[in-house]
């Protein structure tokens, strides 16, 4: 049944509701039915693509989820969601040297996520404990490859010899699973899935005792597999993150150096601080808000000595709480946490949180409205960037803030740095914002032909990064501009020659009546009441 642009929409809409309902219950294998169903209305939408792969990776199938990931980017490789999902697919795959890399190029994109760093953390970790750090390798170049190549000889020949004794293989309908294990190799998969280990053995006596010949026996035969196979994937997952000689490395290292005191794993911290970030993703800031609140407390209940990292996890939970305060709209709240974790950064050198907490900071003022104090943090930090997109992006809060004061020369300044440096990264989402503050600041400038010009280069952004939101309002803006324009060319000409007063002319002084020099005696006058003159004779 075909459908009309409209209702397509909203099929569309609706669909994609149901799918991300059923994937907060966790019913990933029906959001994937539903996601699959949206994409066959609207192929290219990226946010369906991210939802899609984060279910897969849900049900440990990391193949797809790279692969819906690694989708959503063919248009636009800047978009930020799909560059963290395929991190975290390529992760999760066990490819940690990539997915580090994919964490670095996000946190570049937009270092105000929080997901990003937490991404870099825990990938960085993961390759330490899978390689070891330096100083426990040491490398010398005594000796030859001979040896090597002798190894590589004899191996060549076992396999031809094995090659020409092996049996030819038989075909098999359905193969069992291999279910016998060495010892050795059960305790380290036991150790491996701690309290799972016990559904692992439950579902391998289940797979051995049904008969996958009968329909009921098949479906929970496959059930079994599927469970199995996920387990698999996990402990292999967990063996490469953290295998048994980095934990044996750590609880000797930490035994050594606190021989008095029992260490504490920062993991589970890690793990809430990914759980947080999750929650506040998908706009849940009060379960974040009560998960933060609940890690701080278990966090100060340890000592710097039993908890790595302590003050800087207590920072970044400080800064957690203030994102969701700031997402409630609890903006005192919100501003003391961020304090708090701006001044943990400061007291105790830890870069880190004072550069987030100055972001943060300003963040909350403008938000307030106190956009003088948003201005004098985020100046403050300016000197303190280290990438043309940090730099981009605080030029543009604080010329955004300038214009919200009505100072639109210095908006226009700031807004022409950040231009510069988002030209510098390359990035045309920061280029796209940094032209529309340059236009709006010369509208108020009565600066009215650049600023068409400059909402011209935005409108050629917008429609590159295919954002239709951005597309509309900048035609709407050059359109009320347009026809501004307009009114002011019929307006007439004004004259700007300085208006000439005339100064009032001084009145001539009355000229003195010629004195009359009588030939007899002078006459006498009198007047008379009424003011008329009378001659005597």
């Amino acid at each position: 049944m075909e459908h009309s642009g409209d209702e397509k929409e909203e099929v569309f809409s609706v669909v994609k509701s149901e799918a991300a309902m059923l994937h907060r219950t966790h019913q990933y294998d029906k959001s994937i039915k539903r996601y699959t169903k949206a994409l066959e209305l609207a192929s290219n939408d990226k946010s369906c693509l991210v939802a899609r792969s984060r279910c897969h990776l849900a049900l440990g199938d990391t193949r797809k989820a790279l692969s819906d990931a690694e989708t959503s980017l063919q248009d636009d490789k800047t978009f930020h969601k799909g560059i963290y999902q395929k991190a975290e697919a390529m992760y999760y795959r066990g490819d940690f040297e990539l997915a580090l890399v994919f964490y670095h190029r996000g946190q570049k994109l937009r270092p105000e996520l929080q997901q990003f760093r937490l991404g870099i953390q825990k990938a960085q970790e993961a390759i330490t404990n899978s390689v070891g750090t330096p100083d426990r390798c040491k490398l010398n170049t005594t000796g030859d490859l001979s040896f090597f190549t002798d190894q590589d000889e004899a191996q060549k020949k076992r396999r031809f010899v094995a090659a020409l004794q092996r049996p030819p293989a038989q075909p098999k309908v359905k193969p069992k699973r291999e279910l016998t294990r060495s010892q050795a190799h059960e305790k380290t998969i036991k150790q491996m899935l701690g309290e799972l280990y016990g559904d692992k053995r439950y579902l391998e006596k289940l797979l051995t005792e049904s008969d996958d010949q009968t329909k009921t026996g098949k479906i929970i035969y496959d059930l079994a597999e599927e469970g199995l196979t996920y387990l698999d994937t996990r402990t292999d997952f967990w063996r490469q993150q953290k295998p048994m000689y980095a934990r044996r490395f750590e609880r000797n290292a930490m035994r050594k150096k606190y021989s008095s005191q029992k260490p504490v794993s920062d993991d589970y911290i890690i793990g809430e601080l990914e759980k947080i970030d999750q929650a506040q993703s998908v706009s849940k800031f009060n379960e974040s808000l009560k998960r933060a609140q609940h890690c701080l407390q278990m966090v100060d209940g340890y000592s710097e000595a039993q908890l790595t990292n302590k003050l800087a996890l207590k920072a970044q939970l400080h800064s957690c709480m203030g994102n969701a305060y700031l997402e409630l709209s609890q903006y005192d709240r919100a501003q003391h946490h961020h304090q708090e974790d701006y001044n943990i950064g400061d007291k105790f050198d830890i870069k880190e949180a004072v550069s987030r907490g100055m972001d943060n900071l300003g963040r909350v003022y403008a938000r307030m409205g106190q956009f003088e104090k948003a201005i004098k943090v985020w100046v403050t930090k300016l000197p303190m960037s280290k990438t043309p997109i940090e730099t981009t992006w605080l030029c543009h809060e604080v010329g955004r803030c300038h214009l919200e004061l009505e100072r639109p020369a210095l908006a226009k300044d700031y807004g022409e740095r950040s231009l510069a440096a988002a030209e510098l990264a390359d990035d045309k989402m920061w280029q796209l914002h940094a032209s529309v503050l340059i236009a709006q600041s010369e509208v108020k400038m009565e600066e009215l032909t650049p600023a068409y010009m400059n909402f011209e280069k935005a409108l050629d952004l917008a429609i590159f990064l295919k954002d239709e939101a951005a597309e509309a309002a900048i035609r709407k803006a050059m359109e009320e501009l347009n026809e501004k324009i307009y009114k002011d060319v019929k307006k007439p000409p004004k004259d700007d020659r300085p208006e000439v007063t005339e100064e009032p002319r001084p009145k001539p002084k009355p000229e003195p009546e010629p004195e009359l020099k009588p030939e007899s005696e002078p006459e006498e006058r009198s007047k008379e009441p009424g003011g008329i003159c009378i001659t005597l004779i």
